[in-house]
């Protein structure tokens, strides 16, 4: 094979024939909505990470959403979120009516200035939405901290929000399904945790998420989950499984709410993809390993997925080229894209997105977050990746760079 013809995806989903045979034995067994395989996926994730429970809906953004209305987050909130992140991190805050109060990156790092984060906190404020971008657990503990120095000015509203007596920490987790903080699996780091198990994330149920919270004194986790499922399923007292139950039919609506569960079948998929992570993870981390040993040398920088403190999901490998403009980054892409290797940027900042314009936002306050997204490529790191792959794409980045890096 011309090597110069060889193509590399960049994230295709990892399906096999065991995936694909759990689905068709779910559409022979009749069951295709909600039902027990969406039941033991949550179960398996709940037991995997270490939470009471866990709630397996149609996307990372409904979990994130549910959570913010469960908290009773809404009209004359605000809540605080990052400028360098996915729209999903703060589209849920202007679901709920609440405010959405945005925040720079650090100069040297992905995560938010913590120290603006702070400074950002009001009597208003309900939560703040950390992202776990790449994979890479945020600083837990530092928002932890603020959350604690802010308790004097925190205004509860409602049974949840006085139990916890301070500000949410409500973490977008989309990317970092498998990382570990401090010891603890990413999903019982945060007080919520909404994790996105779309087709290009490291497991995949095709869409889906899945929503994980810590313990919360006074308030039942199982009155919680079932919470959950009343916003996910129109506010119907008995999902269809309690319902197909010999003379169960009778329900209740109880409120107006939405409808964003899982089906069993994208379940299928996500029991067979959970099974198989634990290799999956390791493959990522050999993948990085090459990455990085290549790249460092020639001055590229990256991120730091594997220290004593964390370690990430490896969900995506973020390069920055020092000393480009954004033009040949996009030269850069192109070129690759030419030898037959996809590349992408993460990620183009809120502000400069026409529905933030709209909200009010500048791209001209966030300084850093606009100096990290003009020189980032972000290059294929998935586990259908072989060796030879991943050989092609160091060599040929190589030598694309070479006209760039001085």
């Amino acid at each position: 094979m011309n090597e110069t013809k060889r193509m590399i995806p960049f994230s295709p989903p990892d399906i096999g024939e065991e995936e694909i045979q759990e689905v068709a034995e779910t559409l022979r067994s009749g069951w295709i909505t909600t039902g027990p395989r969406t039941k033991q996926l949550e179960k398996n994730i709940a037991d995997w990470i270490g939470t009471e429970k866990c709630v397996c809906l149609n996307s990372q953004t409904s979990c994130a959403e549910s959570a913010l209305r469960v908290m009773g987050i809404g009209p004359g909130d605000e809540v605080i979120v990052p400028a360098y992140t996915y729209t999903a991190s703060a589209s849920v805050i202007a679901h709920v009516g609440a405010k959405i109060v945005m925040i720079d990156t650090q100069p040297d790092s992905l995560e938010m200035d913590y120290d603006a984060v702070e400074a950002a906190v009001t009597e208003r404020t309900k939560a703040v939405i950390p992202v776990d971008l790449a994979g890479i657990p945020c600083d837990y503990d530092r928002i932890f901290e603020i959350a604690e120095r802010k308790k004097h000015l925190f205004r509860p509203s409602g049974e949840i929000q006085q139990a916890m007596g301070r500000i949410a920490v409500m973490a977008d987790t989309a990317h970092s399904f498998g990382a570990e903080y401090h010891g603890r699996m990413v999903g019982a780091a945060a007080d919520f945790s909404s994790f996105s198990f779309h087709a290009v994330k490291n497991v995949t149920t095709a869409e889906g998420g899945a929503l994980t919270w810590r313990a919360i004194p006074g308030i039942d986790s199982g009155e919680l989950y079932r919470k959950f499922q009343l916003l996910s399923l129109h506010g119907q007292s008995k999902d269809a499984l309690q319902k197909s139950r010999m003379g169960a039919w009778e329900y209740d609506i109880v409120d107006t709410f939405y409808k964003c569960n899982m089906t069993d079948v994208a379940a299928a998929i996500g029991l067979v993809q959970f099974r198989r992570y634990p290799e999956m993870l390791k493959r990522r981390r050999e993948i990085i390993a090459v990455y990085d040993a290549a790249f460092r040398a020639i001055g590229v920088e990256t991120l730091e997925h594997y220290t004593e403190e964390y370690s990430s999901s490896g969900h995506l490998y973020l390069t920055r080229i020092p000393g480009i403009t954004p033009e040949q980054r996009n030269e850069i892409i192109i070129r690759m894209a030419e030898r037959g290797i996809a590349c992408n940027v993460h990620y183009k900042p809120l502000p400069m997105h026409t529905a933030y314009r709209k909200l009010g936002f500048g791209i001209g306050d966030f300084p850093n977050a606009y100096a990290h997204f003009a020189n980032e490529i972000t290059l294929p790191l998935h586990t259908r990746l072989t060796d030879e792959d991943v050989d092609y794409v160091v060599e040929t980045y190589k030598e694309v760079l070479r006209d760039y890096i001085k």
